[in-house]
């Protein structure tokens, strides 16, 4: 049974929870990239994160090897990709690869989180932003 994708469609993912076994470095990672810590914290087993209307919230495990990286990527749609990498460089993060134009319509840059956690921060091209 197929829907229309009209009213009833989705249009972003709100939040994401991933595991960690290191919250206090996990917190500032992601507070180094501009979200803004909500609820918990560097000793807490549970912290949520928010960055405009997209949140990521972290839930500790005991061991590293607890934590599972290798399902997927998270992709952020952020306004100014250039302007994020930049500003993860200069709070000394290091991304996987400068950002560019991809062959399939973004602007984009990819980074791993502290636990292993497979990121992409990416804005779509449009012919207003190829000047």
């Amino acid at each position: 049974m197929h829907h229309n994708q009209g009213m009833s469609a989705v249009r972003s993912i709100n939040a994401i929870t991933f595991a960690t076994a290191l919250m206090a470095e996990s917190i500032a990672f992601y507070e180094a990239l501009g979200f803004e810590l909500k609820f918990g914290g560097p000793t807490s087993p549970f912290s949520t994160l928010a960055s405009g209307t997209c949140f990521v919230n972290l839930t500790r495990v005991e061991r590293p090897e607890d934590v599972e990286t290798s399902w997927g990527r998270v992709i952020f749609h952020v306004e100014d990709v250039d302007e994020l990498y930049e500003r993860a460089t200069a709070a000394g993060l290091v991304a996987q690869r400068a950002p560019r134009d991809a062959p399939w319509g973004e602007r984009m840059f990819p980074i791993f989180d502290p636990n292993g956690h497979d990121l992409s921060f990416a804005k779509p091209l449009t012919d207003e932003s190829k000047n």
